[in-house]
């Protein structure tokens, strides 16, 4: 081999002032961003100067809020006068449609009163922030968003010796709650950086992620788990299972009586399931591209020489399903047939209606993340858990607060809790690739998006697909999860589940309160909302439908196989305790 002549310099190299600069600026960032989980301060910035240059030009609209806190103000004392008389909350202004203030405790004077001034402010803050002509509109969903952040912040609720139902537990209990609390809260910061702890009954390989499988194949990002069928025959395809990268697989396989794998296995299919890499600064350059070759095109070469001569169903959840999508169309457009169906569990191909989340991606965060992970290697799981929680604050922020560190009352753990506490990192190169290419600039609708060099397109998939999209999704949003409709080709079902991102998914047989629509979706379907109109719910789970989905497509089956064949480990593997 040629090696290339060493260039020698008689002086030391001292890097540009440009280069000098940058570093500074990603050192400035990467301080900033471990105050504020992350988020740029820059780009809220920039919001609100919008919103308060507009607002400062709109006389009408400042004279429409004068006369609203007018308005306010007079409700504001009516409540003064009313709301000591109140024996009912129905005799103060309604406030029982917020859950924050259902507690009877919230009738008596003066909490009432103090609801009352707080659901006024909020009004008026919402007024305030919404429907201001001129305002760039993602910068007024911005400044919608921190108003109520803010706000819900600052609830009576959230407080002491504001909320009744504290200050009854502390007087009756003599305080004992809010020693309980500290404690809480003591725990709390020293398991900080705990997967799921000791003691919470939770445990990878124990009570977690317990499906019997082997690893079949390692390569530097991915462990592939094979787990075979219970039944005497198998169906002929295996399926393939993608999960995001930024999640520990087993959420697919929980404890024993709602593990997906389970069910699927049961139903005499064979599962193959990636379990990805939790990545550390040395993998910072691991890109998109890396993770469809490395992780779904490696692991469909896997399958393929262990079953041969069967074509693969495939999944992917979350973020899984938008990479699975990017390789199904690469493998459409270079007529690789191995792909027998496609099914998106929760997942997106086409951004443009993401939800909230897209609140804190734009250019200025993209850039501030960026400074943040050049200088750590990696998007720590803690700064994408902030965005997360944020987008639901007064369930997974200040409910638990009141509960755990108020009223002293720990709350029961269960496994979905547990896994989503085993938290991920996501390298530098790969993160920044899927919110510019994905988010910023929606290249997958808009085919763009490049593999080995050459764009691929979602219209290129034309095996049949089955999406899943779940009703309370604060993640991807069931709408637009739904846009797949719009862009594939060939068969496709649909899927609306009660639930959430993720409890809409990990829905068993038996799981109370369940339902679920499903139907065929013809052409390239425009409408979500006529579509779930003409269906009725069904009772239970979508897992059932789902298999005889996968069986209906089945080539036939085949004998199990009875030799164990290649295993590197035991299922769960060793990257998932990374």
């Amino acid at each position: 081999m040629k090696h290339a002549e060493p260039v020698i310099s008689p002086d030391p190299v001292v890097p540009s002032g440009t280069a000098r600069h940058s570093a500074i600026d990603r050192a400035f960032h990467a301080a900033i961003g471990s105050l504020t989980g992350g988020l740029s301060p820059m780009a809220l910035a920039t919001a609100w100067f919008d919103w308060g240059i507009h607002l400062s030009g709109s006389p009408a609209k400042l004279a429409t809020l004068h006369e609203k806190a007018v308005a306010n103000g007079a409700r504001a004392w009516q409540a003064a006068v009313i709301c000591p008389l109140a024996a009912q909350v129905d005799a103060c202004p309604p406030m029982s449609a917020d859950k924050r203030f259902r507690d009877p405790e919230w009738r008596r004077y003066p909490y009432n009163m103090f609801a009352q001034w707080f659901l006024l402010t909020e009004d008026w803050w919402n007024a305030a922030t919404t429907d201001l002509p001129g305002v760039a509109a993602r910068h007024a969903h911005m400044t919608n968003f921190a108003a109520r952040q803010a706000l819900d912040m600052l609830a009576p609720s959230n407080y002491a010796a504001t909320n009744p139902v504290v200050l009854d537990r502390t007087r009756h209990e003599r305080g004992q709650n809010l020693v309980r609390g500290f404690h809480n809260w003591l725990e709390d910061i020293a398991r900080q950086n705990d997967r799921p702890h000791p003691g919470s009954g939770f445990e990878v390989g124990t009570t977690l992620a317990t499906a019997p499988g082997e690893v079949v194949f390692r390569n530097r990002l991915i462990e592939l788990i094979r787990y075979r069928p219970t039944t005497a025959r198998v169906q002929a395809e295996p399926l393939l299972i993608v999960p995001a990268w930024i999640m520990k697989y087993y959420i697919l396989d929980l404890s024993a009586q709602n593990s997906l794998v389970r069910f699927l296995v049961d139903q005499g299919i064979e599962v193959w399931m990636i379990s990805w890499l939790n990545p550390q600064a040395e993998d910072a350059d691991l890109g998109m591209e890396d993770y469809v070759t490395l992780g779904v095109f490696a692991a469909l070469d896997v399958i393929a020489a262990a079953v041969p001569g069967q074509r693969i169903h495939t999944a992917g959840y979350c973020l899984g399903g938008t990479l699975l999508s990017i390789a199904a169309a690469k493998l459409a457009r270079e007529n690789d047939a191995r792909i027998a169906s496609v099914t998106l569990l929760a997942a997106q191909v086409d951004f443009t209606e993401a939800g909230e989340i897209t609140l804190f991606i734009d250019e200025s965060q993209v850039a501030f993340l960026e400074d943040i992970m050049a200088d750590q290697g990696y998007l720590d799981a803690e700064q994408m858990a902030g965005a997360f929680q944020m987008l639901r604050s007064n369930d997974l922020i200040w409910s638990r607060t009141i509960r755990e560190y108020l009223l002293g009352v720990r709350g029961t753990m269960n496994d979905l809790m547990a896994w989503n506490a085993d938290a991920t990192r996501m390298p530098a190169r790969m993160h920044s690739e899927y919110l510019r290419q994905l988010f910023l600039e929606n290249r997958l609708a808009l085919g763009r998006v490049k593999v080995g060099g050459t764009p691929v397109s979602v219209a290129d998939i034309s095996v049949p697909i089955f999406a899943v999209g779940t009703e309370k999704d604060h993640v991807a949003p069931w709408p637009s999860v739904w846009k797949i409709n719009r862009l594939a080709n060939g068969d496709k079902t649909f899927v609306l589940t009660s639930g959430g991102h993720n409890a809409g998914i990990v829905s068993e047989p038996g799981h109370p309160r369940r339902h679920y629509r499903i139907g065929k979706v013809t052409g390239h379907a425009r409408d979500a909302a006529l579509w779930r109109a003409g269906l009725a719910p069904v009772d239970g789970s979508w897992w059932p439908a789902w298999t005889d989905w996968l069986i209906a497509r089945s080539s036939g089956t085949r004998p199990a196989v009875a030799d164990a064949g290649t295993s590197l480990c035991p299922a769960p593997g060793t990257y998932v305790f990374g």
